[in-house]
């Protein structure tokens, strides 16, 4: 053999089996909605969940009912549940990469959808990154894109804007600067509420927006109570929804 092409080979090799030997951090999906999870998640997920030992949670109960769900009925008191939460302190971050550093893999769950996807999550995955772990994205369900590719809206250009604010003057300010930027770049803005504020949102969006602008109110996505349905906002008001403590996303776009 070629002595070149054999000192390639062996470099490949030597390269794949090191990124191999790196701690990973997987970044768990989780249903959406009630139902057989099965119906939303790959059996992938399943078969990495049995081998890992660290699970990186917002709530460690709920974390074991969804593991249970999927028949996942293990020793829980073999696994380590480490808590990062909307209380986390940014000087406990680094606590929660000991596992990884110790050499082991590492779970990152959301409670419902995929990590870090109006959910707590980045910073952790930005260390990893910074500290060279290796970052493996499992396939789940997303409220927010599967809401946008349903919507029939501009899916080329787009934005999150995650939750809007809780005050009511802010909120209308922001809800019409988002309109703006919709008819100025032509972007479609996507945003969602905690579910008991759905209708104060809802009623914002269709009091103070265009009547010709449109509205995609996606509620219980994957779940039994499904509704995706796109409109104008003038053809929403006189058959308002009632998305009260429903799991709503929703998204406006150019008519």
């Amino acid at each position: 053999m070629n002595p070149f092409l054999c000192f390639f080979l062996i470099s490949q090799k030597f390269i794949n089996d090191s990124r191999r030997m790196k701690p990973t951090l997987y970044l768990i999906p989780v249903p959406i909605a009630d139902g057989p999870p099965e119906k939303v998640l790959p059996p992938e997920v399943n078969r990495i969940l049995k081998e890992l030992k660290y699970l990186v949670v917002e709530n460690p109960k709920t974390a074991m009912k969804f593991l249970r769900k999927i028949g996942l009925n293990m020793n829980f008191e073999q696994i380590v549940f480490l808590t990062l939460d909307e209380h986390t302190r940014p000087n406990e971050m680094a606590g929660l990469m000991t596992p990884l550093h110790e050499g082991n893999n590492m779970g990152l769950m959301s409670e419902a959808g995929m990590p870090a996807l109006a959910d707590p999550g980045a910073e952790l995955i930005a260390m990893a990154h910074n500290a060279k772990f290796c970052i493996k994205p499992l396939t789940g369900p997303s409220s927010i894109t599967l809401a946008l590719i349903a919507s029939g809206l501009n899916g080329q250009n787009f934005a999150f804007n995650g939750y809007l604010p809780v005050k009511k003057e802010v909120r209308i300010s922001t809800i019409r600067k988002l309109e703006e930027k919709l008819y100025r770049e032509k972007q479609t803005q996507i945003f969602m509420e905690t579910p008991y504020r759905n209708m104060s949102l809802l009623n914002d969006i269709i009091s103070y927006c265009r009547p010709v602008t449109l509205l995609c109110i996606a509620v219980d996505i994957t779940g039994n109570d499904e509704s995706i349905i796109t409109k104008p906002i003038g053809k929403w008001k006189n058959n308002i929804p009632d998305v009260h403590k429903k799991p709503a996303v929703f998204i406006i776009g150019m008519p």
